[in-house]
């Protein structure tokens, strides 16, 4: 390691420290659900530094009947994030960030992932739009990976006239956003339900670059998680098993594809009609993330709209 690279590991390690809170609490990794004290959903994973950052949706839906989205359904009012430096002990950093904190947004925290870029970590979100009234994604940037997070543009990224798709203007195209900072530096947006898109962003990752592009992934449904291993691209993404999600996943050796369809990677989720991967190496292992809905708290039962956070 270089005298530069260390002076900049160093950096990055006191700013780190300053952003973390005195008051977060602690927990231990007891096996799965891995958090246990609320129930979480979507898990995107990133390592910043030494420390594993995992961000979640929180998954609210206590009341005992049938919720607009299915039996005991989704109800996902803001994102939690908790924090590692070994997989065991945990810090729970709380809501960094809810759609009350987009003006154009009028609920709804699904799927959502921060990437880290130019020492600023951007937080792309799927929220509900008021104005048109579909799903959208957006943006938000910090200079703290645990926030505060603010509305990088003050309007939607992406929303369901961008993507035109079969269905004609399916309301909720656009959800589950992934990023990822290729090698060269260039940004890749993937997201999508029923139609896996992607398009590359300009280098201040609050604009699209060029066409948004379609991938055919073989039995796709939603929850894209893209990320590169050496000369291969991955994509890792819910698929429909029998009744539920699985998890499935492709391949190819550019971003743009051809893409290589390679199977499940996993059966369904227990208790869980859907599934999230989120993937990710630390510390020379890696670590698949996804969610099950087997956790009970506060003298409610497992339901598909509460989700507990594995790995």
């Amino acid at each position: 390691m270089t005298i530069r690279n260390l002076k900049a590991l160093l950096i990055i390690a006191l700013f780190l420290t300053a952003c973390r809170t005195d008051k977060a609490n602690t927990f231990k990794n007891e096996g799965n659900p891995l958090v246990r004290s609320a129930y979480t959903a979507d898990p995107a994973p990133v390592v910043i530094g030494d420390r594993l950052y995992l961000y979640t949706g929180h998954d609210e839906c206590f009341e005992d009947s049938i919720g607009f989205e299915g039996l005991y359904g989704f109800n996902i009012t803001n994102w939690l994030c908790f924090s590692t430096t070994d997989m065991q002990t945990w810090t729970d950093h709380g809501v960094v960030l809810s759609p009350a904190d987009f003006s154009w947004a009028s609920g709804e925290a699904w799927a959502a992932q921060v990437i880290e870029k130019d020492n600023k970590y951007w937080y792309f979100v799927s929220t509900q739009c008021r104005q048109p009234n579909c799903k959208a994604i957006g943006v938000a940037v910090s200079d703290c990976p645990t926030g505060p997070f603010t509305d990088a543009i003050g309007k939607p990224l992406i929303i369901d006239s961008m993507t035109p798709n079969t269905p004609p203007h399916f309301w909720w195209n656009d959800i589950d956003p992934t990023v990822m900072i290729d090698s060269d530096g260039t940004a890749w947006l993937s997201w999508g339900n029923g139609t896996c898109f992607l398009a590359r962003l300009k280098p201040s990752m609050t604009e699209l670059d060029g066409e948004i592009l379609t991938l055919p992934m073989d039995n796709y449904v939603e929850g894209p998680w893209l990320y590169r291993r050496g000369e291969w691209y991955y994509m890792v993404y819910a698929s429909m098993g029998h009744g539920r999600e699985t998890i499935s996943y492709a391949m190819a050796r550019s971003v743009t594809g051809p893409w290589e369809s390679k199977g499940e990677l996993t059966g369904m989720a227990e208790n869980s009609f859907t599934i999230h991967p989120g993937v990710v190496e630390f510390k020379g292992k890696n670590y698949l993330f996804y969610h099950n809905s087997t956790l009970s708290l506060h003298g409610y039962g497992p339901a598909t709209g509460r989700r507990s956070v594995c790995v």
